[in-house]
């Protein structure tokens, strides 16, 4: 099962979002789906919702800072018909792409515990293992980067995470990981739009 929108298996994930959807009766507050692709050349993945975007708005990365230079770079490598992502209603299709986290409720102050992250492990395995051969992941953010290689059962020493790095994985596949896209990393200029254009490139660069 690649997602399970009315999944409980995080006692403190679970009681969290009951205590959101009671002081937000509009947003979300459940497991987020992907977005995108059915079968994408392009899987991203990031860490998990945020409380006022993919939390409130059903859609990865979608309503919060975390997804402004996200969507537009999206938008700039052709992946996105849109640079802006406002609501799931809102028309935005993703070409030859798909967004996922790797913890798909949302945690308290964005901080999965690593119980939670291995228990929503199952759904991301499932989603790359559905991926079509010699797609490309792109992981945003050391959490994202493990949790695929956990997915994949590949042990973490031997692909280290770091902005940049491109690794051809056991199955053929790549993967590719970046600073995430915060709004922490932005604002402090960790990540910059031409750093993460760069990503998209390499991503773009074939052997």
């Amino acid at each position: 099962m690649t997602f399970d929108p009315d999944c409980r298996a995080c006692p403190r994930l679970a009681t969290f979002l009951d205590e959101v959807k009671a002081r937000h009766p509009a947003y979300h507050a459940r497991p987020v789906p992907a977005f995108g692709a059915a079968q994408p050349g392009l899987l991203i993945v990031g860490l998990a919702p945020g409380m006022h975007g993919a939390n409130r708005s059903g859609r990865p990365f979608t309503g919060d800072t975390a997804g402004i230079l996200l969507y537009q770079t999206l938008h700039q490598f052709g992946y996105a018909s849109a640079p802006e992502s406002v609501a799931v209603d809102d028309g935005l299709q993703l070409i030859g792409c798909r967004i996922t986290n790797a913890v798909k409720c949302l945690p308290p102050a964005n901080k999965p515990e690593p119980g939670e992250i291995r228990a929503c492990n199952r759904f991301l395995a499932a989603e790359i293992a559905a991926l079509p051969e010699q797609a490309s992941i792109l992981a945003l953010g050391q959490i994202a980067h493990q949790a695929v290689l956990r997915a994949l059962e590949l042990k973490l020493k031997d692909y280290p995470f770091g902005h940049a790095s491109d690794y051809r994985l056991p199955d053929g596949r790549r993967l590719v990981s970046s600073y995430h896209c915060s709004r922490y990393n932005t604002q402090t200029r960790r990540l910059t739009p031409e750093m993460f254009a760069a990503v998209f490139t390499l991503i773009q660069t074939k052997d």
